[in-house]
């Protein structure tokens, strides 16, 4: 038998939703074993004032097994 967790974090990028993602997972596996996915809840960006991105933000939910 196993048991699964789910965090949730957020994380940013001024390159893209992946890069976003990416950056996101990469700094949790740090410290969190065993990912086994992660739902993206939702997409923000950051403008500037003429409607420029200048960051894209997700907030999402990482499942992982516990040992």
């Amino acid at each position: 038998m196993s048991v699964a967790k789910v965090i949730e974090l957020s994380s940013s990028s001024p390159k893209g939703i992946e890069d976003a993602v990416q950056s996101g997972l990469r700094k949790v596996s740090q410290t969190v074993k065993n990912i086994k996915g992660a739902w993206v809840n939702e997409i923000k960006v950051a403008t500037n004032a003429d409607g420029t991105i200048t960051e894209w933000r997700v907030n999402m939910r990482i499942n992982f097994i516990v040992d």
